[in-house]
């Protein structure tokens, strides 16, 4: 990544100053709406290995992507690691001379058998259904983009392969993994089956190519460039020009009545519609699921006849007990630190909306978007609790069933991420100053530096 200031024509500007006509300008470079801060920008594309952020907000907007080859190999080979996880045993567990084995799908399907419906579909959607679902639509959107004529449906993909990339924890999952492994070390004889790091491998590609996704960059392989209003203005904010930015593909379009995107189809809507009483509705249902989650035991022990049950806190203390300090922060961060501590920061954001006075806005930034992207590693535990059941089922030597802290603790992790992914962080840009016309209306208002 390197600094640029506007203005300099002996390379490559994110900004192309004055006294450039702008139809010249607009030809040779994109308007695009921040969809975090609603400033408009003229980006010019990225150079091989640069990508390009808001000066305002610091949110990544554009990247090079052209006849982008690896990712849909990423993505044909993640979809065979996951097909030989699925094939073949997960883990095998084994105490005096007893031994049983688990298949990943045994994760979801013993929590079924447990009355725990719910719990295994959260489990079974975000570790194999969408993730699958993610790789294929993405193989059909790059054949599409191959093809002189678009396949069908391929519009309506790109649309949903963002909404699907938090929902995907195969990564989490592969954490939990080995957290369970340390837990149950001690316990008895524990053997990693070709399924094991088949889907660990899947995991990495399925990473790497979430990483490499670009909706904006999508859309402008599928439909061209988006064309801005006449007269649409970089520097100044796509409200203050009486303008709405489509948050899925970039496009500029007047404020006229139309609820639908001329070039993707998407809604459209100056801010999310009840952004902040959503999210406040749903903090406040997590909050209240917070309390039987850390009451209540997250899964009960059997050992030779002795029933034990355990609560977050008291597995926390268990693997302190036993010096794994490590695991034990990991757990203690994943299940107790990062819940309370979205619904804090979360809570904190919706209050700075309502705020008359100037706040620091690239510390709100920076904290929505840890908060954004910290949660879903909240299931750590619930994916924990999900191996050791399907794995230990030993009879009355040793058996693991989980508790209806479980069930709990996951409609927490739901709910937090549906609050962050319901606030608007525009609302937070419209408390600021509005931006100052420039003196000459003749030239473009731009930003002061940009970052690729």
């Amino acid at each position: 990544m390197r600094l640029i200031t506007p203005g300099r024509h002996n390379e490559p500007s994110f900004i192309d100053g004055y006294p450039m006509e702008e139809a010249r300008r607009q030809s040779s470079d994109t308007l695009v709406p921040c969809p975090q801060c609603d400033l408009i920008l003229s980006v010019a594309p990225p150079a091989p290995g640069e990508w390009v952020r808001c000066p305002r907000c610091r949110h990544p907007l554009a990247r090079h992507t052209v006849n982008d080859q690896t990712s849909p190999a990423l993505a044909a080979s993640a979809l065979i690691l996951l097909a030989v996880a699925l094939a073949f045993p997960y883990i095998r567990f084994e105490k005096n001379g007893v031994s049983d084995q688990m298949g990943l799908l045994d994760a979801a399907t013993q929590l079924a058998a447990f009355h725990h419906p719910a719990l295994a579909v959260v489990v079974f959607a975000t570790i194999v259904v969408v993730p699958a679902c993610f790789l294929v639509a993405l193989l059909w959107v790059h054949a599409s983009l191959a093809r002189a004529t678009p396949l069908a449906g391929t519009a309506m993909l790109v649309r949903a392969l963002p909404r699907w990339r938090p929902w995907m924890m195969a990564d989490v999952f592969a954490i939990a993994a080995l957290v369970s492994l340390i837990k149950i070390a001690g316990m008895a004889q524990v053997t990693l089956k070709p399924g094991f790091w088949a889907f660990s491998g899947f995991a990495l590609a399925l990473l790497v190519t979430v990483q490499r996704l670009h909706p904006l960059a999508l859309w402008v392989r599928l439909t061209g460039p988006p064309q801005a209003p006449p007269g649409t203005r970089p520097g100044l904010t796509a409200g203050e020009q009486g303008l709405i930015g489509c948050e899925q593909c970039g496009q500029l379009q007047p404020v006229d009545g139309h609820s639908r995107c001329r070039r993707c189809g998407g809604a459209l809507h100056p801010r999310r519609p009840a952004s902040l009483q959503r999210t406040w509705a749903l903090l406040i249902a997590a909050t209240l699921c917070c309390f039987p989650a850390h009451l209540y035991p997250i899964m009960t022990t059997t050992s030779l006849g002795n029933t034990q049950p355990a609560t977050i806190i008291s597995g926390v203390m268990q693997f302190l007990s036993h010096g794994d300090w490590p695991i034990a922060l990991i757990i203690f961060s994943a299940s107790v630190l990062v819940p309370f501590g979205k619904i804090m920061a979360l809570a904190w954001l919706c209050l700075a909306v309502r705020r008359g006075a100037p706040v620091d806005m690239h510390a709100q930034m920076r904290l929505y978007r840890i908060t954004e992207w910290v949660g879903r590693w909240s299931m750590i535990d619930v994916f924990v609790v999900a191996i050791v059941v399907a794995l230990v089922r030993l009879g009355n030597l040793m058996s693991i069933t989980p508790g209806p802290g479980g069930v709990a603790f996951a409609a927490v992790v739901v709910l937090t991420m549906l609050a962050a992914f319901s606030f608007d962080p525009r609302l937070l840009w419209d408390r600021q100053p509005p931006s100052d016309a420039p003196s000459d209306p003749a030239r473009p208002a731009t930003p002061t530096m940009a970052e690729r």
